[in-house]
């Protein structure tokens, strides 16, 4: 396998302004998105979320559930594509590593609220989302004590 050469690369590069200018557009609007989601996103955990060995049910989980399919496939496909999104971002301009938390906060996985109550139990973590809950009026995140 022949590696291309400077040259070829340049080439290419060249070649594809527009899509480069294009992902960078996209990489811009999905920072902003993120950086404006974030308040209110943190303000929607419910301040005991976290305080469960395992993750509860909403209320709605079983009111429609056709409705709740739909949602949960939607959500996922965002997810998929934010993490595939977030990949390709490691490699071009753009915020792969937020991107990718954003994926794999709306997939859903086995061990997926274990590893989100890992990451919020993190100190810095938790005093940075209870920050923007107390701007923003809301309550703070009480967290499991961990056992020794």
């Amino acid at each position: 396998m022949n590696l291309p050469t400077f040259g070829e690369l340049r080439h290419f590069f060249e070649q594809q302004q527009e899509l480069l200018a294009l992902l960078g557009g996209l990489s811009a609007l999905v920072f902003i998105v993120s950086l404006l989601s974030l308040p209110w996103l943190a303000c929607r955990i419910p301040a005991e979320y976290f305080v469960h060995r395992e993750r509860r049910p909403s209320a709605w989980h079983w009111r429609n559930p056709v409705l709740r399919l739909m949602l949960l496939i939607g959500k996922n496909l965002l997810g998929v594509l934010l993490l595939a999104g977030g990949f390709l971002m490691l490699f071009i301009p753009g915020q792969g590593l937020l991107t990718l938390a954003m994926g794999m906060l709306l997939l859903d996985y086995p061990g997926k609220y274990q590893l989100e109550k890992r990451v919020i139990g993190r100190p810095i973590v938790l005093r940075s989302l209870n920050w923007l809950r107390r701007k923003h009026n809301h309550p703070p995140l009480e967290i499991e004590e961990r056992r020794r």
